[in-house]
């Protein structure tokens, strides 16, 4: 979680990373637009241009320049603790906690040689207190966090009380002391909060597509268990039986072994068979796949055309693959809103379409994959693609398109298209595929 290496490029950072550093620009930005605003402000107008009027204010408002460099320096230990991620060290407090004390006795010098008017005096009493409780309202909970504006109000109050300020203007620096906090308290916690529930949604995301996977490994290890389980126990104890007539001499002990033998190949073609429906992409199966990542994503998927389950085989498994090396370009390139996907037939071919509003920035387009290793065919990226292609007499374009569009495009002819030269996944029973099954019964083995 959290920003992680802030010298990358904005089009290098994922969706919640942008997010996360907008955030953390803004908050980091608030307390030199109040500095400038309320502290340079009354350099105009309200502080007396003499030396020692002036001298003071200039301190002051190095003072809060300072202060805001520690809050900008503090900002991301106060964000990363708020999240639960790392303990914010408080000795890191001690130097905003000395300035704050600095700021507020030139605040009351200032008022003591009577060197600023009212209103220039209550604005920057506004902005004494921002830059410390911009970091301290992430680190307390929100009550501990009202109480200490209340005696931070106090602290200021009293200080110019002491520095000689009375009535209406002593009696506007209290509201304008808790304001400043609670102003903080308001923009800057529920930012923080928001940018909590949205990092906790994205691990979520990351938790249920973890999920996801170690559910289709269990569903694969059942497919495996249910083609090898019966067969292998078929082998055991057909081998076994053949040991013990080997054992007597009799010549039945080859026919048993041969039967072993023929079971394994049989299970060996069988396992090959899972192994490639698993590795098959099939077209429809793929559209509504890619339209489900792509939404959970947050990018609208709209799938129009025809369904393609009239299509041959092979042409679905090639299109299929297309279907799901673009879903994973859009997801990987570019940063799009929209995509959609077409598939479009006629009486000689048919069209896959992919198209998308995140045209991939330079340098950032997809490159031709290698080859899956262990795969029976080429890889899946775009040289990939275009070998499956080609297969079949088909074409692949990819490339920028018109108003920002990045668009594909697989051309499959539908004339003379080969058939599926593999058989397609047939699960059977063992006494099916290994006839005179021998069965253990309390006298011994015994063939049904």
């Amino acid at each position: 979680m959290g920003v992680r290496g802030w010298h990358r490029s904005w089009q290098e950072r994922s969706k919640m990373e942008r997010i996360d550093l907008y955030s953390r620009f803004t908050i980091s930005c608030i307390p030199w637009l109040f500095t400038l605003a309320w502290q340079g402000t009354p350099f105009d107008h309200d502080i007396r241009h003499e030396p020692l009027p002036l001298t003071l204010g200039l301190a002051l408002l190095l003072v809060s320049l300072a202060q805001c460099l520690l809050s900008n320096r503090n900002l991301h230990p106060s964000y990363e603790h708020y999240l639960g991620i790392s303990v914010f060290p408080e000795r890191r407090l001690l130097a905003p906690i000395g300035l704050l004390v600095v700021a507020v006795g030139l605040l009351a010098a200032l008022a003591g040689v009577d060197g600023v008017k009212s209103s220039g005096l209550l604005l920057m009493t506004l902005n004494t207190p921002m830059a410390l409780v911009i970091t301290r309202v992430l680190l307390v909970p929100v009550r501990r966090f009202l109480v200490e504006s209340l005696c931070l109000t106090a602290l200021i109050t009293g200080a110019l009380a002491v520095a000689g300020v009375q009535g209406g203007t002593l009696a506007g620096v209290v509201p304008c002391s808790l304001f400043g906090c609670v102003l903080v308290l308001i923009s800057v916690r529920p930012s923080a909060w928001s940018m909590s529930v949205m990092w906790q949604t994205e691990q979520a995301r990351g938790i249920q597509a973890r999920l996801a996977v170690a559910e289709e490994r269990l569903r694969f290890g059942r497919d495996m268990h249910d083609v090898l389980g019966r067969n292998l126990a078929v082998i055991a104890l057909k081998s076994e039986l053949a040991v013990e007539l080997a054992q007597r001499g009799r010549p039945e002990a080859v026919d048993q072994m041969i039967e072993v033998q023929r079971i394994a190949r049989a299970s060996q073609q069988e396992v090959r068979d899972v192994v490639r429906g698993y590795r098959e992409a099939d077209l429809s199966t793929e559209l509504a796949g890619a339209q489900g990542v792509l939404s959970a994503a947050g990018i609208e998927c709209t799938v129009t055309g025809d369904s393609g389950e009239q299509l041959p085989a092979p042409v679905q498994s090639a299109l299929g693959w297309v279907v799901r090396e673009a879903a994973t370009n859009v997801l990987r390139h570019g940063d799009p809103r929209h995509c959609v996907i077409r598939v479009g037939i006629t009486a000689g071919s048919v069209a896959l379409q992919v198209e998308n509003d995140g045209a991939p920035a330079a340098g950032t387009a997809p490159s031709p994959a290698a080859d899956e290793p262990g795969s029976d065919g080429p890889g899946s990226g775009l040289a990939g693609l275009r070998e499956r292609l080609a297969a079949l007499d088909g074409s692949l374009e990819a490339g920028p398109a018109r108003g920002g569009l990045f668009r594909l495009t697989a051309t499959i002819p539908l004339a003379e298209v080969p058939q599926p030269r593999r058989a397609p996944l047939v699960l059977r029973p063992a006494a099916m595929v290994a006839p005179g099954v021998m069965v253990r019964s309390r006298s011994g083995l015994v063939e049904e």
